[in-house]
């Protein structure tokens, strides 16, 4: 592990402003970065990926609103340093928005869970082990060196979002609840507070798989925003992986239906374990509303929402796993007492 300075900072704005000082670096390559559970910055600090040269402990904003879960009359507001453990637990999101708690549920270990921020969960970086191991190519941690998955053992790598540059699969659970119920996320940065919808922060890899998301250097993830409808209730989340325990997905799919009856009103299809970002296959939703949701239908919207994949010589077999894994989380769902 390289050397490091480590700070701590219980103001937001002096934060930012010190993150800031170190230039316009994307923030997954700046030299100052900020850290609050450490479970996956720790992690590539060990491996060499990431270098940082400070570390800004802003475990003490959580004291403020930033560590609060808060109901409001449009939905749910999750402050950015919020354990993934509490919000898994907290019995209004378990009862009105359970494809979240299921989510970070099935997300790592319990222990992880009780460390780990809400804000550095939908932040964190891919386990592609080319990535991961720094004696391959890998465009995603250093530019334009190549990318080793293209040609290398690609069975954990993505088959939507995919670029010549990088098939790296963002592993994340969280994120797809988020994406599918249509959050927003509430920054603070060197130009002050903005808030985008969630769908807007992570970029896909074209041919720069090296700038991650769309945060501005220096700028800190404050609140996530889940929007209360009458489709929150009525969701669900089913993760295929290798083995039960502590891994990540195969596939998965994060579903969430208001219904009619079984015709369906309206869907929010999130899938995971497959594509390169959080992936929302709004095409599929299109295709179900208005329709009668049974195994046909399911399929039917399965069979658009893998159109676009584009599979490689060992992941293939993923194309048939997530179609028949959203099948399942669309009939699951519709099942689904409330």
């Amino acid at each position: 592990m390289q050397p490091f300075s480590y700070q701590r900072s219980g103001d937001a704005r002096a934060a930012v402003r010190a993150a800031t000082r170190a230039g316009a670096a994307p923030p997954t390559e700046a030299p100052i970065q900020f850290i609050a559970g450490g479970t996956n910055m720790t992690d590539y600090m060990k491996l060499g990926v990431a270098r940082p040269e400070v570390l800004i402990d802003i475990n003490e904003l959580g004291r403020q609103d930033y560590g609060r879960i808060e109901l409001e009359e449009g939905g749910l507001r999750l402050g950015a340093l919020v354990r993934m453990a509490e919000a898994q637990e907290h019995p209004k999101i378990l009862a009105d928005y359970p494809v979240v708690a299921q989510t970070l549920a099935l997300a790592a270990s319990q222990q992880i869970r009780n460390m780990a921020s809400l804000g550095g969960n939908v932040l964190q970086r891919t386990r592609c082990e080319y990535f991961r191991g720094t004696a391959f190519p890998c465009n995603k941690r250093n530019p334009g060196s190549g990318c080793a998955a293209l040609q290398g053992i690609n069975r954990e790598h993505a088959v939507l979002g995919t670029s010549e540059a990088c098939i790296a699969t963002y592993h994340g659970d969280f994120a797809q609840a988020l994406i599918a119920l249509d959050a927003t996320v509430e920054t603070l940065g060197p130009g002050g507070r903005r808030q985008f919808r969630f769908s807007d922060l992570h970029r896909l890899p074209g041919e720069t798989p090296n700038i991650e998301t769309n945060l501005e250097p220096g700028e800190l993830i404050t609140f996530i925003r889940v929007p209360a409808g009458p489709h929150t209730r009525r969701s669900h989340y089913v993760k295929i992986r290798d083995r039960e325990s502590y891994q990540f997905a195969v596939a998965s799919a994060a579903v969430a239906l208001d219904l009619d009856g079984d015709t369906v009103r309206d869907a929010r299809i999130a899938l995971g374990g497959l594509a390169t970002v959080p992936w929302r296959a709004r095409e599929a939703e299109a295709a179900l509303r208005g329709k009668a949701l049974d195994e046909e239908a399911a399929l039917a919207a399965a069979e658009i929402a893998f159109a676009p994949a584009k599979p490689r010589e060992h992941n293939a077999f993923k194309v048939a796993a997530g179609k028949q894994t959203l099948v399942r989380a669309l009939l699951e769902t519709r099942a689904m007492q409330i």
